[in-house]
């Protein structure tokens, strides 16, 4: 068998086992898989480094299918390669608990660097896992050692590129000029409509070179040497990010389907499948069939990339003893091992603290630890000094200063929310980006990814109600706490004070698996008297027992977040008055349900129905901790423009209304 001819055979290997398993499963999308098989071909067993049996390799090339819908091609890739997807897997692509799911999914197929699907993430996502990568290369690497040097490849197609996000990040990319991140364009012309030529006609090439990438055409995606070399000459570029626009033909091969829309997204249908077998010179009675020359070809990557990773090795041995403190960190840093210097250096509020902004109480923590973290590193959507997320005394990360920790994302939260994902997703960084609460919306998409992957960047969302006053209802979130907590495995802190973001900010440095929303004030909150009331060390429990005249309340206030300060005044004004009351600090819905069921009765006990919540947001799901006979003081409509105390009083924000609400609650 000549060269050319078991490359072919490698290539249509691929094509098959994709129409086979989307046949079978009765959906899913064979046309991408078909078109682009000759590229992936050559990019996994040639260009890209790997190793199929240590998918976690630090110093593996990433590839993200940021077309996640064309996830067949993936799992064929990683099973013929050798990684641990078994052959049975291929077969039950989409079904109940396969390790082939309808979208590739991070941390359950081995080998999946990151959950894709939701079109542009993908492709936005690996500008971060690129930005880490300068970031890691340029604090650790020394004359000799490159000990972090790989690149992040990416398939992305005309949905990809049509969505927003990739702009924003595509211009991020350019700007920084990120040179290890080579992306292939899957120019077929076909979306789920029909021909790109109904909605998307503009000229990518041109854009991106306005971006500040490298653009490489590749005529046909069949050209195997074509596509090599434009991956060998995006290597040598030192100044620009690369996209190689590859023309391709989705459905390669099927005489009937082939470059139109039915091939993008249903099963090619039994008959066609066999006359598009019969076209590659396949069996056509044979389903899921691997050649024992294509397999034995595919498997060299298992060798190869163990002899890769082995010199890397080696190399990481001679780095080590030529700089062992740098290995160390960066050791301890991919393990997730912080040590105890950032924990003592998180500042300490107590009674004599003045009143100040969570976000400005936010910033001394942030800038007390970082010295101490180096896998803690971020910034803003173009609002640093609002968000306080600057670090000071510290680089900024542009091209040419990849060691900076300050990052400035520009106003793009969209991408900088999916460009958090990507750097959350490399080693044991801990990113975290800040911009006003009411653009969460603008990121909503890629804070759903991060919690659905269950990793951990750190969103600083400040100006968290009505309080940020004169900017009126278009910046005042009224719903946004509700629709973020309403995410899974998503945690949101609204801490009430100083006090309560020191614990915050550890909580989110030390939490394993999600992300983490920081809800902070623009405007100025009291710190609590801890001497008086319950250690601030209790907010890791989501909601504890802030004071109580008696073990038996006739009701129970909760506040959260700013509000806490009028439950506060509330809850002595009725003390005074004789009322057993208890008040109950709820700073996190999300951390108060992983607690016991004896921790949450002995906080809000069943028998204690009277209860007043109060929080500058909407109600909706307050109505559990607030029971059939409680009464919320919440807004359930937009703000105004006005200074924030009046809006305050307005809106019923005061110690005066709480008192008012529990006596007649009292009274009923």
């Amino acid at each position: 068998m000549t060269p050319a001819t078991l490359d072919q055979l490698c290539i249509n290997t691929v094509r098959t086992l994709a129409m086979d398993g989307v046949q079978k499963a009765k959906s899913g999308h064979p046309g991408m898989p078909m078109g682009m098989a000759p590229v992936a071909y050559i990019l996994w067993t040639r260009l890209m480094r790997h190793n199929p049996h240590n998918p976690k390799w630090h110093n593996r090339d990433r590839f993200v299918l940021s077309g996640g819908h064309g996830s067949m091609l993936l799992y064929s890739l990683l099973h013929l390669t050798g990684y641990d997807l078994p052959f049975e897997e291929l077969k039950k692509f989409r079904q109940w608990e396969s390790k082939t799911p309808g979208h590739p999914e991070y941390g359950w197929t081995p080998g999946v660097e990151m959950t894709t699907g939701p079109l542009g993430q993908g492709f936005s996502s690996g500008v971060g896992m690129a930005i880490a990568q300068k970031y890691l290369a340029a604090r650790y690497n020394q004359p000799g050692f490159k000990v972090v040097d790989y690149h992040i490849y990416a398939f992305c197609g005309d949905g990809d590129l049509m969505e927003g996000v990739s702009s924003e990040a595509a211009s991020l990319a350019g700007h920084l000029k990120l040179n290890n991140l080579i992306y292939f364009y899957d120019d077929n012309h076909i979306s789920i409509d029909g021909s790109t030529e109904l909605s998307f006609t503009e000229d990518v090439a041109k854009r991106f070179e306005a971006y500040g990438w490298n653009v490489i055409t590749v005529a046909d995606g069949n050209d195997l040497t074509a596509v090599e070399k434009a991956v060998l000459a995006a290597h040598k570029v030192t100044d620009r990010p690369t996209l190689i626009k590859v023309r391709t033909v989705i459905g390669y091969g099927s005489p009937n389907k082939a470059n139109t829309a039915e091939a993008h997204g249903s099963p090619l249908g039994d008959d066609e499948i066999k006359l598009t077998k019969k076209a590659y010179g396949w069996d056509t009675e044979k389903q899921f069939f691997i050649p024992e020359e294509s397999l034995t070809r595919f498997r060299e990557c298992v060798a190869k990339g163990k002899i890769e990773e082995e010199g890397w090795s080696d190399l990481f041995a001679e780095y080590r003893k030529a700089y062992p403190e740098l290995a160390a960190e960066l050791e301890n840093l991919r393990a997730g091992k912080h040590g105890d210097a950032w924990k003592n250096a998180v500042p300490k509020f107590g009674s004599d603290t003045p009143a100040m902004a969570t976000r400005e109480s936010s910033g001394k923590v942030l800038n007390a630890i970082a010295p101490h973290l180096p896998a803690l590193l971020g910034g803003s959507a173009d609002l640093a000094p609002s968000n306080n997320t600057f670090l000071k005394g510290v680089k900024e990360f542009q091209a040419g200063s990849y060691d900076g920790r300050n990052f400035h994302f520009g106003v793009r939260e969209h991408a900088m929310g999916a460009v958090l994902n990507g750097m959350a997703l490399t080693d044991g960084l801990i990113p975290y980006g800040g911009t006003f609460m009411v653009f969460a919306d603008y990121m909503r998409a890629p804070i759903r990814l991060a919690a659905l992957m269950g990793i951990r960047p750190v969103y600083v969302f400040t100006h968290d109600s009505i309080g940020l006053g004169e900017d009126g209802p278009t910046h005042q979130p009224v719903e946004h706490l509700a629709s973020l907590r309403c995410i899974p495995n998503n945690t949101v802190i609204r801490p009430a004070d100083a006090a309560e973001v020191a614990e915050a900010w550890k909580y989110a440095i030390e939490h394993p698996t999600g992300p983490v929303v920081l809800a902070l004030t623009r405007q100025k909150v009291p710190t609590i008297d801890r001497s008086k009331y319950a250690p601030a060390e209790n907010l890791v429990r989501g909601a504890y027992t802030l004071a109580e005249s008696s073990p038996a309340p006739a009701i129970i206030l909760i506040g959260t977040g700013s509000e806490l300060q009028h439950a506060l005044g509330a809850y002595e004004a009725l003390v005074k008055k004789g009322v057993a009351a208890r008040l109950v600090n709820m700073p996190s819905w999300e951390l108060f349900e992983r607690q016991s069921k004896e921790y949450k009765e002995s906080v809000f006990p069943a028998s204690v129905k009277k209860r007043v919540v109060i929080e500058a947001g909407v109600s909706m799901g307050w109505q559990k901790y607030a029971g059939s006979e409680g009464v919320i003081i919440a807004l359930d409509r937009f703000g105004a423009s006005a200074p924030y105390e009046l809006l305050m009083k307005e809106f019923g924000f005061t110690i005066e209304n709480v008192v008012i609400q529990a006596e007649n609650l009292l009274n009923e």
